[in-house]
């Protein structure tokens, strides 16, 4: 196993296209890190950076203490599972399985003895002799994971490995995932869009943006200290609700006042606060309340049970936000609600750089 150092990397197209800007990261001996982001945040050109299929234009990859950076993929020894899984069509699972270990020229009984061990870890023992097409979504994504599993590499890539699957499919392989991690220890990046499925499988998540890295730290202080106001709205299902609002000192606090508010939202904090900012509050934390305590009087406009919580779509002033209640509910579309902002679940950001402002 071995550890992963990114060290200002960067990467420019030939036609100006800025993929990668200053990215520094370290990913420790046997951690599983995820990198997230929108579609072309740049999540994938790094992890094919770091596999040595992209060359860098400026910066360095390392692996352990050595410098990768002019290797070729064959030289770093990392395994990496594709989003369309790369499994050869003509070859059963367990010629699949054993492919990279016959090109590793390694003895055969020892080749025979990993493939067995990996298909009764992962359960493919029973359908060793199918060919892929025989196989289900899961099972196919299962054997992706072994064949690079056991070479036993020094860190393992993952590129959007779960996809194609359904959601039920989905939730059972990043369990999987999860627990194949563990066991192993292996070194693993992990790239993903979900920002669900980054929350539940990293011991650190890494936020990109535009080619550059947001944010940086465990999934809960990600979710519950987002940096800016681009990881606020995009951690978290459903995501923050946001009201522009315009903010004047009030003693020892601060008064926001917001043209969607019924009344001034009062808040404690003695940090230093722009006059423009906007007032960030996750779905859970807003509570419905009499109309003389409401911070927002709006009305329903969606109403979406979900088993344990219900989803409420409101709009109020044209500005439309959503509460997430437990349980069940009796509210119908069109009808009033007042609602509170509780002081602890303000999140405040910079109108002009979208930055945190106070603690």
């Amino acid at each position: 196993m071995a550890s992963v150092v990114l060290r200002g990397v960067e990467k420019t197209y030939p036609n100006g296209q800025v993929a990668l800007s200053a990215i520094d990261l370290g990913i420790e001996d046997g951690e599983l890190l995820v990198l997230v982001g929108p579609s072309g945040c740049g999540k994938s050109t790094l992890l094919r950076i770091v596999a040595g299929l992209e060359r860098p234009t400026s910066g360095r990859v390392l692996i352990g203490d050595r410098d990768v950076t002019e290797l070729a993929p064959q030289g770093r020894d990392l395994a990496m599972v594709f989003q369309s899984y790369a499994l050869y069509p003509h070859k059963t699972v367990e010629q699949n399985l054993g492919f990279g270990l016959r090109m590793a020229r390694l003895p055969k009984q020892d080749i025979e003895a990993r493939v067995r061990r990996m298909a009764e870890i992962l359960e493919l023992s029973e359908i060793l002799d199918r060919k892929p097409s025989q196989l289900s979504g899961g099972q196919r994504q299962r054997v992706a994971l072994g064949r690079a599993l056991v070479r036993e590499p020094r860190a393992f890539l993952l590129d959007e490995p779960l996809s194609n699957l359904d959601a039920a499919l989905r939730l059972q392989m990043r369990a999987e995932i999860s627990r194949l991690q563990q066991r192993f220890g292996t070194t693993t990046i992990y790239v993903t869009h979900d920002q669900e499925e980054a929350l539940t499988l990293g011991r650190r998540i890494a936020v990109l943006r535009k080619g550059r890295l947001e944010q940086l730290g465990a999934p809960l202080d990600v979710y519950e200290r987002p940096r800016t106001l681009f990881v606020a709205r995009f951690i978290g299902s459903p995501p923050m609700n946001v009201f522009p609002c315009t903010a004047e000192q009030s003693g020892a606090g601060v008064r926001l006042l917001c043209p969607a508010f019924a009344s001034p939202l009062e808040l404690s904090t003695r940090a230093p606060v722009e006059r423009e900012v906007d007032l960030a509050v996750r779905p859970h934390e807003l509570t419905l309340t009499e109309p003389a305590n409401a911070h927002l009087r709006a009305t329903a406009e969606v109403v979406q049970p979900l088993g344990s919580d219900t989803l409420v779509h409101a709009v109020v002033n044209e500005t439309r936000f959503t509460l997430m209640l437990r349980g069940e509910t009796e509210i119908r579309r069109g009808d009033p609600l007042s609602v509170r902002v509780p002081e602890q679940s303000a999140h405040l950001f910079s109108r002009g750089t979208g930055e945190r402002l106070g603690p």
